[in-house]
């Protein structure tokens, strides 16, 4: 026989113990930003569930057929651009202008040293 008031009961230490963790736990997702393991409730109506992606929607993987469909489409509007600035990429102009006022700025600065 237990030697407790209520052997059906579990004790308060026990309840307080496990609230403790869940609290810690809790901390500790919602720092992190959020949950992990939570699947949107769309994407279970698809077939989601933890570690499986839907079957269809916008978060379904796309298919390897799609995914070249996408990439040539993605490289011609690429080719079209360049055509369009004669050549070069907007995005290749503003990082080469970006390194060339980073060049002077040490420039000055090891004027100033020196």
């Amino acid at each position: 026989m237990v030697s407790v008031k209520n052997p059906n009961k579990t004790s308060r230490n026990r309840m307080s113990a496990r609230a403790a963790t869940k609290r810690k736990l809790q901390k500790k997702m919602s720092a992190d930003g959020g949950h992990v393991d939570r699947v949107a409730k769309a994407d279970t109506k698809r077939g989601a569930r933890p570690g499986l992606m839907p079957t269809s929607g916008p978060r379904a993987p796309l298919s390897a057929k799609k995914q070249k469909k996408v990439i040539q489409r993605m490289t011609l509007a690429l080719k079209r651009k360049m055509e369009a600035n004669g050549g070069k990429l907007e995005e290749l102009e503003e990082l080469d202008e970006k390194d060339d006022a980073e060049a002077k700025a040490e420039d000055v600065e090891e004027m100033e040293i020196n």
